[in-house]
């Protein structure tokens, strides 16, 4: 499961502020999620460096495709789970924000400890979703599996109150849903322990997260 201890539902309320902004509360718990992005980066960052390298997987590697791609990937949903926690009215839906954006961030920490360690940069010259057997033809106008297009991503960002919660849960399934399919294809390609090992935990969370998403959702869809 993704770090929940930092997005409580208590943080959806609060008494309001002498001028009439956003509750303190929300305003603490904001911070509070920014900061256990912080560490959870942080963290991703030292577990990959304290694991020791029997080998290392080059720059055209499935491992390293994976971990860059998937990198840019969980970018997207760190952003729309602080969207969803920042500005989500329903308590479950904020919740749901902040542990994705803290969970998927650490796992960017990991990730890109990774490819340090292998002695790589963090972007190559491969084609997105090359690694992965027919991976290219998955991508559609530059956008892996999953992810919300730019007029999506804009429309959450413009939206208010239970549209803004409906259409992060929407947007989050479908990433989700793109997200274990690319790490399916790591795992069927890959015997690298480290990356296998961080790979079926992401597919856990994620399946996990997707039950509760759907749950969300239904409920608040009627």
């Amino acid at each position: 499961m993704t770090a929940s201890t930092t997005t409580n539902r208590d943080l959806a309320g609060g008494p309001l502020t002498d001028d009439g902004g956003r509750p303190a509360v929300r305003r603490f718990g904001v911070l509070v999620v920014a900061a256990a992005v912080v560490v959870g980066l942080l963290l991703g960052y030292a577990g990959g460096l304290l694991t020791p390298k029997l080998t290392r997987p080059g720059d055209a590697s499935a491992e390293a495709g994976f971990a860059r791609d998937m990198t840019s990937h969980h970018a997207q949903a760190v952003e729309m789970g602080l969207i969803a926690f920042q500005r989500g009215t329903d308590p479950e839906v904020v919740s749901i924000g902040g542990d994705i954006a803290t969970g998927q961030q650490g796992e960017i920490g990991t990730m890109q400890t990774w490819l340090r360690s292998w002695g790589l940069d963090p972007t190559g010259s491969q084609p997105r979703m090359a690694w992965m057997p027919d991976g290219e033809a998955a991508v559609r106008d530059g956008l892996m599996p999953g992810m919300a297009t730019p007029e999506k991503l804009a429309a959450l960002r413009a939206a208010q109150g239970r549209e803004l919660d409906v259409l992060f849960l929407e947007l989050m399934i479908d990433h989700h849903l793109g997200g274990i399919h690319m790490i399916d294809g790591i795992l069927d390609v890959s015997d690298e322990s480290d990356v296998v090992s961080t790979a079926r935990t992401m597919k856990n969370t994620q399946q996990t997260d997707l039950t509760n998403l759907r749950a969300a959702r239904d409920r608040l869809k009627g």
